[in-house]
C-alpha cells in the first residue's frame, strides 16, 4: 500500500488530532516508552517484535518500544486498564468485558474478519460429531476471550445455551493439558493453538465461526490518554502493520519459518494459522461497531458482564 493511500484511510482516525501534532524536533526530544501488550499467538506482532521494525519507526519520534507479554486477551486488557501497557491487540470479547469493568481505552482499528481462526475442537477419537452432543459435557475455554462469544453463538445455533454444558474456564496452556488428559470433552480455542492441536495431536474441528456465526475481528486498542496525546505513534504502528501484514500474506511459508520458532511451534502449524487470519489493519466502521455492540448486548443479556455498555463510547471513530 502506498503512503498516500495509507494516509487517506488513516485520515478519519487521526483527523481531530492532526492540528495537535508537535513538531518533529520536539518529538525527537520527547523521549518516552511505548509499551505494547502482546500475546505469543499474535503472529504479526511477534514478527514486528523480532525484526525490530516498530523500534525503527518510533525512534525518530522519540519513543522506545517496550514489549509486555500476556497469556491471553483478558489479561492484556487488565494490563491496559491498570496502566501497565499503552497499546494492545486482542479479539472481540476482551474489550467488552474490560469496558463493562470501567477500563479506559479506545478501539483504534481492526483486522478483517477471520471466522476460521477460532473453533471448537474435540479429540480425534471422540464420539462427539456435532455441537448438540456437547450437552452435559465439560468444555474448556478462556473466559472473556473471543471464543467465549463463539461458544455462545454455536450453542444458540444448535438450540443450546451455556447452562446446557459445563464450562471449564482455563487459559490456553492449561486448557490444552485438560483436553489431552481427557479432563474435558471439548476445547474452544483460537489460532495458532487450534492449528497446533490439529497438527500435533490430531484434534478435530467440530465447528468454527464460518457461516455467519462469528466474525472474529481482531482489534487494536490504545489507552485513552496515550492515544489522545500521541497520534503520531499510532499512525506509525499502523503503517508498519500494513506493510508487514501484506508481506506475510504474500510470503506465507517464509513468514511461518520466521515466526514459528518465536512461538515455539512447528513451521506447518504456524503456516496453517497464518492462512486463517487476515493482516490488514483498517479504521473502525459503523458496521464493525454495530457487530461489537451485538456481542456486548448478548453478554449483557446472559449476565456475563455486570451492565449493558455502549461500544461506541469506547470507539475512537466516535470522537472524530
Amino acid at each position: 500500500m502506498k503512503t498516500h493511500r495509507l494516509s487517506r484511510w488513516l485520515a478519519p482516525l487521526l483527523a481531530t488530532l492532526a492540528l495537535a501534532l508537535p513538531a518533529a524536533s520536539a518529538l525527537a526530544q520527547a523521549k518516552g516508552d511505548f509499551r505494547i501488550g502482546f500475546q505469543k499467538g499474535a503472529s504479526l506482532l511477534v514478527l514486528q517484535k523480532a525484526q525490530g521494525s516498530l523500534e525503527k519507526k518510533l525512534a525518530p519520534l522519540g519513543f522506545n518500544v517496550k514489549w509486555v507479554e500476556f497469556p491471553a486477551g483478558p489479561q492484556l486488557l487488565e494490563g491496559l486498564n491498570v496502566g501497565a501497557v499503552d497499546f494492545g491487540f486482542v479479539g472481540e470479547a476482551p474489550p467488552i468485558f474490560a469496558q463493562a469493568a470501567g477500563a479506559k481505552f479506545y478501539y483504534i482499528g481492526h483486522d478483517p474478519a477471520a471466522p476460521l481462526a477460532e473453533a471448537i475442537v474435540v479429540r480425534k477419537d471422540s464420539a462427539i460429531k456435532s455441537v448438540v452432543e456437547l450437552k452435559g459435557k465439560k468444555v474448556a475455554l478462556n473466559k472473556g476471550s473471543n471464543v467465549h462469544y463463539l461458544l455462545v453463538r454455536l450453542l444458540e445455533k444448535n438450540g443450546l445455551s451455556l447452562n446446557d454444558i459445563q464450562p471449564v474456564y482455563l487459559a490456553p496452556a492449561d486448557a490444552r493439558a485438560a483436553f489431552e488428559s481427557k479432563a474435558v470433552e471439548a476445547w474452544v480455542i483460537w489460532d495458532p493453538f487450534t492449528a497446533a492441536a490439529e497438527k500435533q495431536i490430531g484434534a478435530r474441528v467440530l465447528a468454527d465461526g464460518s457461516g455467519g456465526v462469528a466474525n472474529n475481528y481482531q482489534f487494536y486498542l490504545g489507552e485513552r490518554g496515550f492515544v489522545e496525546k500521541n497520534p503520531q505513534v499510532i499512525k506509525a504502528v499502523f503503517e508498519d502493520s500494513v506493510e508487514k501484514g501484506k508481506w506475510v500474506k504474500a510470503n506465507l511459508r517464509q513468514a511461518a519459518e520466521l515466526i514459528a520458532p518465536l512461538q515455539g511451534l512447528q513451521v506447518d502449524v504456524t503456516e496453517l494459522s497464518l492462512r486463517r487470519y487476515e493482516f490488514n489493519v483498517q479504521p473502525l466502521t459503523d458496521a464493525v461497531i454495530a457487530q461489537q455492540q451485538t456481542i456486548a448486548d448478548t453478554f449483557a443479556g446472559l449476565k456475563l458482564i455486570p451492565k449493558a455498555i455502549a461500544v461506541r463510547e469506547a470507539s475512537w471513530k466516535a470522537s472524530q
